[in-house]
């Protein structure tokens, strides 16, 4: 199994659709006895929230946000925790909207240094 997400700051690899995460959102993860949760915010996000659980290397969580338009949506994701041969994590994720129609893929990977200080608040 892949090391603890806990205190971690990952970013996503590249950008999404317009309004949604991209290469600036940082995401600020907790995790504890298979309890998993994040704060993040950066690019068209205000602030959002994911909440679920780990096993093994396997993340299940759901996940809300606010946009700058003031627009709300909310989906759930599964992911493949993977550590790097540099030592840091990469999340390979296939995500789906519940709150409107879509669904696809996204990388995010644990950033270090100073754009790691770039994260949302708890």
């Amino acid at each position: 199994m892949a090391r603890s997400l806990d205190g971690l700051v990952l970013a996503p690899v590249s950008d999404q659709e317009p309004g949604q995460v991209g290469t600036g959102t940082r995401f600020a993860y907790r995790e504890q006895d298979g309890t998993v949760w994040a704060e993040y915010a950066g690019g068209d996000i205000v602030r959002g929230h994911l909440v679920g659980t780990r096993d093994g290397d396997r993340l299940d969580f759901r996940y809300v946000q606010l946009k700058h338009d003031g627009t709300t949506s909310g989906g759930h994701c599964r992911s493949a925790v993977v550590e790097l041969p540099d030592g840091r994590v990469r999340l390979d994720e296939a995500w789906e909207w519940e709150s409107q129609s879509g669904s696809g893929t996204s990388v995010v990977e644990q950033v270090t240094g100073t754009s790691a200080m770039e994260q949302p608040t708890t």
